[in-house]
């Protein structure tokens, strides 16, 4: 079962697309790809959305949004997008830096002093870009245990002061969850509204994201929402939504549609400079340290050649382009963003499955386009 809406129909082997006519073999035969890779790997539910400039180009749900019901995915059906949700974090921070709200090198402790490490040396090196950056310097998924045990935040803050940063904060990465979400109490402190309030008002509102949110309440006020699914006995089954990470929202907090997402990269990409100007989207994609790990992950080691972490965003680069990057996972969904900024692309992709199929879809397209698009370059004539 296949849902297309706004960006073009499709009957059968027939479909017209609002994108450039040199696109449009490639997204037909991505489009094509996508739904043969979730047939094959039986997956419930997914849905795609494709950006070129200030557009979304093609959009597509697939699936059911829940085993044992007939009701179809859709491009506005919602999804939890789990770490997706830190684009949205450090976006949100460079805004308010930018305004002087405070200093992303301002020192996490002078917002929450009772933050400290086993070796207080290390209290005042701790800045916010380091929360944001994943450079805190701590050990990969520090407590990330412990939100899945469902302990609240304020009891996992003391945790930090029985152990020391493997090095001095800035120098080296290390990927979080609790500490990323630390940028949160900063922000209500500094601007007196909650995290989700500021999202709602500087983001979802002027980008005109119709069915974004924060939060459990948020993704069960929606209608049209698909439900997670777990892989057991060779089969997907549907499971309960998991709380846990929504209590830190800006690592793992959001829920979005293919469309919301589709509008988020149209912002990312420049066309929205009245809510994310230059200035920020410059601030928030310069790297700040080099991820490594990230050179032997399956299916993308074939064409990276460098990666970092910048803020809320990864940064790639892919054979001759940078892309811009981040992906999701949490009980039941996967999650995966990308964009060029130089070729003005972008890609996002839902599942409500917990599928590695998703890395293989992201690199398809991504190869499958720039090459093509390198190959038009060259073809193109030149001035004499």
């Amino acid at each position: 079962m296949k849902q297309y809406i706004l960006a073009f129909a499709c009957l059968t082997a027939t479909c017209s697309f609002a994108a450039e006519p040199e696109l449009a073999p490639l997204i037909i035969d991505f489009d094509q790809h996508y739904a043969r890779q979730l047939a094959e790997h039986d997956i419930p539910g997914a849905a795609y959305a494709i950006v070129q400039g200030n557009r979304i180009i093609a959009t597509a749900g697939f699936g059911v949004r829940q085993r044992g019901s007939d009701a179809p995915v859709d491009p506005y059906t919602v999804f939890r997008i789990a770490s997706v949700s830190k684009t949205f974090a450090g976006s949100l921070a460079g805004m308010l830096a930018a305004e002087g709200h405070f200093s992303l090198d301002d020192a996490l402790v002078d917002y929450l002093p009772e933050f400290s490490f086993k070796s207080k040396k290390y209290n005042k090196q701790l800045k916010l870009k380091h929360l944001l950056s994943q450079s805190t310097g701590v050990m990969p998924n520090a407590y990330d245990n412990l939100i899945e045990a469902n302990v609240p935040l304020q009891r996992i803050l003391p945790q930090f002061g029985k152990i020391d940063p493997l090095c001095p904060p800035g120098q080296c990465y290390g990927y979080q969850n609790v500490l990323f979400s630390l940028i949160e109490p900063v922000i209500q402190k500094r601007t007196g509204k909650s995290y989700a309030e500021q999202l709602q008002e500087r983001i979802f509102t002027p980008l005109q994201l119709p069915t974004a949110s924060v939060g459990l309440d948020g993704f069960f006020s929606t209608e049209n929402r698909a439900m997670p699914h777990v892989r057991a006995r060779g089969n997907w089954h549907p499971v309960k939504v998991a709380e846990s990470y929504y209590h830190f929202g800006p690592a793992a907090g959001v829920n979005a549609s293919a469309i919301d997402l589709g509008y988020w990269l149209i912002a990312q990409l420049g066309h929205q400079p009245q809510v994310l100007s230059d200035e920020v989207l410059l601030r928030i994609t310069d790297k700040n340290v080099k991820t490594r790990r990230d050179l032997r992950r399956k299916e993308w080691r074939r064409y990276l050649t460098d990666a970092h972490y910048a803020l809320g965003w990864r940064v790639y680069q892919f054979g001759q382009d940078t892309l811009l990057y981040h992906g999701g996972w949490v009980q039941g969904y996967r999650a995966e963003i990308a964009y060029s900024r130089e070729h003005q692309l972008g890609l996002v992709m839902l599942m409500n499955a917990e599928s590695n199929l998703i890395n293989e879809l992201g690199t398809y397209f991504w190869s499958s386009f720039l090459t093509a698009i390198r190959q038009q370059q060259q073809e193109l004539p030149q001035a004499e």
